[in-house]
């Protein structure tokens, strides 16, 4: 499925834990760093630090506390992959933008919500949690929160007030950052066959294109994009098919045509990326090779420490029985709870969709295109 050169790149540490340090530091580049005032993030489950939680009902525990020791808006145990973005370029833990109380934009803000797709959704989140929030939606966000930004800050009478807001500044220094893509395969995989979903991917990754583009015109520079990781990894994918069919799942237990669609769908991407390298000449445009990373994480998890990555840590999954994380639910005439399995650190699937924040440590600057970690993201290849 990847090439043996991609497989060298990888680094695995000792431990159990795959930390392939990915943005976290690639040594010997000659380029300096970048100093990044901010971050602005677009994306769905992987990097929402807030939104979805914000907009309906708040994730519950046992999210979120094996690091915040409480639920903090994120579909994990703990940090997301933005969590130790931040972390690497010294700045706070981004504020989601629909959050309204305890938030701090200073340096940056998360537009991502769980469930969003690229292209507008033609279903609710009330059927299949797709957020209302797509990409072009978070985009126009973004640029509301840039406008008033500009305007609070003329508006301020002192000092004080100004230093309560982002620099209007900063916004052509910030970093921009993606993560979205998975959600808009997820729903392909409900509606369509593989031939009309992979009719469709051409249009998918313009419209990311497009929100790349947007940014620039209000003077976004650089630019980091992850592509999508292997979907037909995720253990939800069998939890109603306990017996596939020979061939319907590779040697790790992943569901095969899932993963070939989102390396369809990261070829497509990437090929994208090229061309707006072309067309945003000044934009410093970094491809994140996600898929890589985490496939590697998933096909050598029992050699770094981790037990099987189909074994869900947090909920209740017993044949065809399932309690989701956090729940209650009647099974047999007794109620269960989805509780988390108490050692995360070993486990890369969280609730059978979203990673732990062990997985999330999957950081390694050799799997972007230019290969350069983060912190040199400012500089054009």
């Amino acid at each position: 499925m990847l090439g043996m050169e991609m497989w060298k790149q990888l680094v695995l540490l000792p431990c159990g834990l795959f930390l392939a340090l990915w943005v976290l530091g690639v040594s010997g580049a000659p380029l300096p760093s970048c100093s990044f005032p901010a971050i602005y993030n677009f994306g769905d489950s992987n990097s929402d630090t807030g939104g979805i939680s914000a907009a309906f009902e708040p994730i519950r525990a046992p999210y979120g506390e094996g690091f915040f020791r409480k639920p903090a808006g994120r579909d994990s145990d703990g940090r997301l992959i933005i969590d130790f973005i931040a972390e690497r370029l010294k700045l706070p833990y981004l504020s989601a933008y629909l959050n309204s109380l305890g938030t701090n934009y200073k340096h940056g803000a998360n537009f991502a919500t769980g469930g969003s797709t690229i292209r507008r959704p033609n279903e609710t989140i009330f059927e299949n949690g797709t957020s209302p929030f797509s990409l072009d939606m978070q985009t126009a966000q973004f640029l509301q929160f840039k406008s008033r930004t500009a305007d609070l800050f003329r508006q301020a009478k002192n000092p004080y007030e100004r230093s309560k807001l982002p620099n209007p500044q900063d916004f052509a220094k910030a970093l921009y950052t993606f993560d979205i893509g998975q959600n808009d395969l997820s729903a392909g995989f409900r509606k369509l066959s593989f031939d009309q979903l992979r009719a469709q991917i051409p249009d998918i990754v313009n419209q990311l294109a497009t929100a790349v583009r947007r940014i620039y015109e209000q003077g976004g520079r650089a630019f980091w994009i992850h592509n999508t990781g292997p979907i037909g990894c995720l253990p939800i994918n069998l939890f109603y098919n306990l017996n596939p069919a020979p061939g319907y799942v590779d040697e790790h237990g992943c569901v095969k045509g899932q993963n070939d669609m989102a390396i369809e769908f990261n070829r497509q991407l990437k090929d994208r990326v090229i061309k707006l390298r072309a067309e945003l000449p000044q934009a410093a445009i970094t491809y994140v090779d996600a898929y890589a990373a985490k496939y590697g994480l998933i096909s050598n998890a029992k050699n770094e420490g981790f037990v099987d990555p189909m074994k869900v840590c947090c909920g209740y999954h017993v044949r065809y029985d399932h309690v989701w994380c956090g729940n209650k639910a009647t099974v047999n005439g007794r109620e269960v709870y989805g509780a988390s399995c108490g050692n995360a650190s070993s486990a890369i699937s969280w609730d059978g969709v979203h990673y732990t924040q062990a997985a999330n440590h999957i950081l390694n600057g050799a799997l972007s295109n230019p290969p350069i970690p983060i912190t040199q993201a400012c500089h054009r290849s």
